[in-house]
């Protein structure tokens, strides 16, 4: 893992050229759109500045290449020879091609679905003595999905390796709201000095 002010640098660095790149682009901006290229480039930046080593910024890097806008500024940002150091993100539940009839497979699905039924019933409420278990493994799973919701490409994580992502997403995005504070911290008494005058 980089040091938090090797972070920072790097961060500082590719997000004020990013910005360069929105607003030399696009002149005439409304809040809104503001607003979205400011969090735009701040994430891209904060991906680019882990050089492609962790999941979430991989997964955010082909995530913005995506879209014409973001992929001109991702290739700006990162440049092109670094661009292959970031790939794309399989996800865990990909299609399947199926060779034979398509009514066929969905008349299986429906019968296996119904037959599983009073089996997944029974699993579903468990012996009195091991409820707590039960609880705790539903509380678990359930906040396991969100998570994975939350960390950029989580889906195709196992659990393992979401809680690392996670703790490194969450330090990571630490070090961008620091670098945000300070830049907001710095107008704000640049602003006071100048109405001073």
């Amino acid at each position: 893992m980089q040091t938090s002010s090797n972070l920072k640098k790097e961060f500082i660095k590719k997000w004020v050229k990013g910005l360069e790149i929105c607003y030399s682009s696009k002149k005439n901006m409304n809040v809104m759109e503001r607003k979205k290229m400011i969090k735009l480039c701040a994430d891209i930046a904060l991906a680019s500045a882990k050089n492609g080593t962790t999941s979430w910024s991989n997964a955010l890097i082909s995530d913005a290449k995506k879209d014409d806008e973001s992929k001109i500024l991702v290739n700006n940002l990162i440049g092109r020879r670094e661009l292959n150091r970031f790939k794309p993100q399989k996800t865990s539940h990909q299609s399947t091609t199926i060779t034979y009839d398509h009514k066929r497979v969905r008349s299986k699905n429906i019968l296996k679905r119904s037959c599983s039924l009073s089996q997944r019933m029974k699993k579903m409420v468990p012996p009195k003595s091991n409820l707590a278990i039960f609880v705790a493994k539903r509380l678990v799973k359930k906040r396991t999905q969100v998570l994975k919701k939350l960390v950029p490409g989580g889906e195709s994580m196992d659990e393992f390796s979401l809680i690392r992502e996670t703790l490194d997403y969450i330090l990571s995005l630490k070090v961008q709201v620091d670098v945000m504070r300070s830049v907001v911290n710095a107008t704000e008494v640049l602003n006071q000095s100048n109405s001073k005058i």
